[in-house]
């Protein structure tokens, strides 16, 4: 649907990845512990831009291998009919110190999410799933947080 929450949309495609690879769910194995994390990290720009893109009934913008992860990502959200999508390096630079920031958050709901998830000995793919759906919430807790007036 394209009424569907972005993040509802990742919620889904995340965990669906447990399924399409299916060879990389054994958590007691560290190489496809490793396998998943490499995947995950990997594909969760395609899936973001997607999800992002299809909520706003866009076609998806394909990755492009010549762009820096970074760009890559702001590429799929953004590109519309240039034939090669130019980021500004401004905006690069901010975001890879976002992308940082966010990577170094500690304890928080959705890092609290996966942790409890993830310890059942679920597939990785499933304990981030429930990360990400633990950060939908917060989109209510923003709109509480405009509404308090300090004088």
């Amino acid at each position: 649907r394209r009424d569907a929450h972005p993040m509802a949309i990742m919620v889904g495609t995340v965990g669906a990845l447990s399924a399409f690879y299916h060879d990389s769910t054994d958590i007691s194995d560290p190489h496809q512990r490793m396998v998943a994390s490499l995947r995950m990290i990997a594909k969760m720009p395609t899936l973001g831009a997607w999800s992002f893109r299809h909520a706003q009934g866009k076609p998806f913008v394909y990755p492009d291998n010549d762009l820096s992860y970074t760009a890559n990502f702001l590429s799929m959200l953004f590109k519309m009919s240039e034939s090669k999508y130019e980021a500004d390096e401004r905006l690069v630079r901010a975001l890879d110190t976002l992308f940082i920031l966010h990577a170094d958050h500690e304890q928080n709901c959705s890092t609290n999410a996966v942790r409890s998830v993830g310890s059942s000995q679920v597939d990785p793919y499933s304990a981030v799933a429930a990360g990400i759906g633990a950060l939908v919430v917060g989109e209510p807790a923003v709109s509480i947080l405009e509404s308090v007036h300090i004088d």
